[in-house]
């Protein structure tokens, strides 16, 4: 056990001096961390030192290897179409609220097949995890319930802190406060092994490393950005209405592509920061989530979701680009399909979905009232 700690603290002390390590050396590494076998320092010095210096796609895979491998339930739905995850990675400067999540309800109200895996809030005020639970959706279900919600509803969470999801990573995750490599390759373990992937990270510099990450464990089509605010002092892990988006594009031939989003360009003001915060009272959030997808609510929050499930509706064939998807969703929206969508989710993801959907029916009662 001592020769082991030893030489696991060597690899450390090369990532500290700038070297690299290979995808099997980060797997074998992060086996350990999983399997509790270093001592609580040297799992978080490993991962603090794999993200100061700067974390290669290579190494990334080695932990994505890792967890997908031995920490894991795997489950593949049956689905026409190809299945889509969206999400990212957290950590960034501004605490919005759960947009991707809306924006996946959104998609899946216009037929596509969304696998979701997210996480209970660690930094900001709530999570994916915590906004859908208020809504009525089993968050704690096993992945089997997750599938059966992806066939039937076209769309299902994972709850990547579970321990019936990853009986290991929720130990880990819940004593890091920071940004490491695990909030990129922890995202990318998605039981459900989609081939599709819409992302966003906490910096700039994550943005091609995840791109070609993603190329390296098997995705075919992925979207990776990185949003700023108006005078770009703040990054945030979406498509931004605040100031400018940087984007890399993988397609089908393993190709990258670079550009950017400006709101402007698609005819959204530019939005101020407090408009996308979310709130520290998780019944008011869930009040303003729910009033997005009943589209009572048209302001900044509502363009911000449009403009965040174009990349899905683009990634499918859905939408020509991002203007035409963005116009789209606000048309999926207008018509009330992704409110429908969300109750479908309900039934399907609760093994008895009645008081889920009794939940909801009180929850939308508070918001005709207002």
């Amino acid at each position: 056990m001592d020769n082991n700690i030893r030489e696991f603290g060597t690899k450390i002390n090369a990532l500290i001096q700038g070297e690299e390590i290979t995808r099997e050396e980060a797997r074998a590494m992060f086996r350990q961390v999983l399997l509790n076998e270093q001592p609580n320092l040297q799992q978080g010095a490993f991962l603090a030192a794999l993200t100061a210096k700067g974390e290669t796609p290579e190494e990334i895979a080695g932990i994505w290897d890792a967890i997908y491998e031995l920490d894991t339930v795997p489950v593949t739905p049956t689905v026409p179409q190809p299945l889509v995850e969206n999400c990212g990675t957290g950590m960034d400067a501004l605490k919005t609220f759960n947009i991707s999540t809306a924006a996946a309800i959104v998609a899946a109200a216009d037929g596509v097949y969304m696998s979701k895996h997210g996480a209970r809030a660690i930094t900001s005020n709530c999570g994916a995890i915590d906004i859908l639970e208020s809504v009525g959706i089993d968050v704690e279900c096993d992945t089997k319930l997750v599938k059966r919600s992806i066939e039937k509803a076209g769309i299902g969470i994972f709850n990547g802190m579970s321990t019936r999801i990853h009986p290991a990573l929720a130990r880990i995750l819940s004593q890091i406060r920071f940004g490491t490599t695990l909030n990129i390759a922890a995202s990318l373990a998605n039981p459900a092994l989609p081939q599709y992937g819409v992302r966003g990270v906490y910096s700039r510099n994550l943005i091609k490393p995840v791109t070609l990450t993603m190329r390296n464990i098997g995705y075919r089509r992925a979207i990776v950005f990185h949003g700023l605010n108006s005078d770009g002092t703040k990054g945030i892990d979406e498509i931004s209405t605040m100031g400018k988006t940087f984007v890399n594009e993988l397609h089908e031939n393993g190709e990258i592509t670079s550009f950017s989003i400006n709101p402007e360009d698609l005819g959204i003001q530019s939005t101020e920061e407090h408009a996308l915060l979310s709130s520290t009272n998780r019944k008011e959030e869930t009040l303003r989530f729910l009033r997005l997808l009943t589209a009572t609510d048209c302001s900044a929050r509502h363009e911000i979701v449009c403009l965040n499930t174009a990349p899905i509706l683009y990634l499918v064939g859905k939408a020509r680009d991002i203007e035409d998807g963005f116009e789209k969703a606000k048309r999926i929206l207008e018509s009330g399909r992704a409110i429908n969508k969300l109750s479908d989710w309900i039934r399907e993801q609760n093994l008895d979905s009645k008081p889920g959907e009794k939940k909801l029916e009180r929850l939308l009662e508070e918001v005709d009232a207002k």
